[in-house]
């Protein structure tokens, strides 16, 4: 399908690809649909039935997910001119905070209610954790940033919502950025042999060397390592891997591995540049929405 103009814009906006969502909700909609009509509703309302409803959160959190939510609708037969936008991606909403007010025929309703809030509650969750990321490493310098360790399907989605919350993306893919991690340094023989490799293959690809040892991080230096990844170094060890980066300038250090809001702020002031929290994607709570009809 095409979307409305309305709705290709804020997708475009979100930078959400029109029909990599459309084949996510197709899929969601199926899970329901592929075992016959929704009965309840067809029983219960009747066909020309037409209402007005308010997606509305119930704790505070950061709302994302609303262009999500208007291509679900109008991919049901809800035109997205029939919604008002009462709150953004990105804001932050209260227990009790309108976000969408939905005027359209009512089976179609229910039957994106499901589909539209498991969507929105999982972003949000995300944009809400991300946030409070955020919040702790204010004023340090230091940037949160997300993994790959994302649903299959939903990576494009969970990391807009990471941005949404105040975070920025690591990559995307494996080929848009090259990552050496400990098995690539074992299959070459070092980290110096696996770094030749991939500039060889991909000369310019923003490269990420994985280091486990300060030993490691001054061959990556001297090997002209512009990012480093730093895998669960503790705070000591982090400052002296600092050390080393800094005195060749212009080297970016990237922190990974039991990173929790506690310790977030200690490991900032260590002086990398960020923090890798694959929790983002893979554990972060869904915010409690609900789709509530008016009487």
């Amino acid at each position: 399908m095409s979307f409305s103009a309305l709705v290709e814009g804020e997708l475009a906006r979100a930078g959400i690809d029109p029909a990599e969502l459309e084949r996510l909700v197709s899929v969601a909609l199926d899970e329901d649909l592929r075992y016959g009509p929704d009965v309840t509703s067809v029983a219960t309302v009747d066909a020309d039935a037409v209402a007005l409803a308010d997606v509305v959160a119930r704790a505070r959190g950061v709302l994302c997910g609303v262009p999500v939510a208007l291509a679900i609708l109008e991919m049901v037969g809800i035109s997205a001119d029939g919604v008002g936008v009462l709150a953004r991606d990105g804001d932050l909403v209260e227990p009790g905070t309108e976000a969408l007010r939905i005027a359209g025929p009512l089976r179609p309703l229910l039957l994106a209610e499901r589909t539209l809030l498991n969507f929105m509650t999982h972003l949000s969750g995300i944009a809400t954790a991300t946030s409070e990321w955020v919040r702790a490493l204010e004023g340090t310098g230091c940037v949160v940033r997300d993994t790959r360790k994302t649903i299959p399907g939903l990576r494009q989605l969970e990391k807009y919502a990471v941005r949404c919350g105040g975070g920025q993306n690591h990559r995307m893919g494996l080929g848009d950025a090259a990552l050496i991690k400990d098995n690539h340094v074992v299959a070459t023989g070092g980290i110096g042999a696996a770094l030749e490799a991939v500039r060889a293959l991909a000369p310019g690809l923003e490269l990420e060397v994985e280091c486990d040892t300060l030993d490691q991080v001054r061959e990556a230096v001297a090997m002209g390592s512009q990012l480093i990844l730093l895998d669960n170094m503790d705070l000591d060890q982090l400052r002296s891997a600092v050390a080393v980066a800094r005195s060749m300038g212009g080297i970016r250090l990237e922190a990974s591995g039991g990173m929790t809001l506690a310790n977030a702020r200690a490991v900032a002031e260590t002086g990398v540049d960020y923090i890798a929290v694959g929790a983002l994607t893979h554990s972060s709570p869904a915010l409690d929405l609900a789709l509530d009809l008016h009487g």
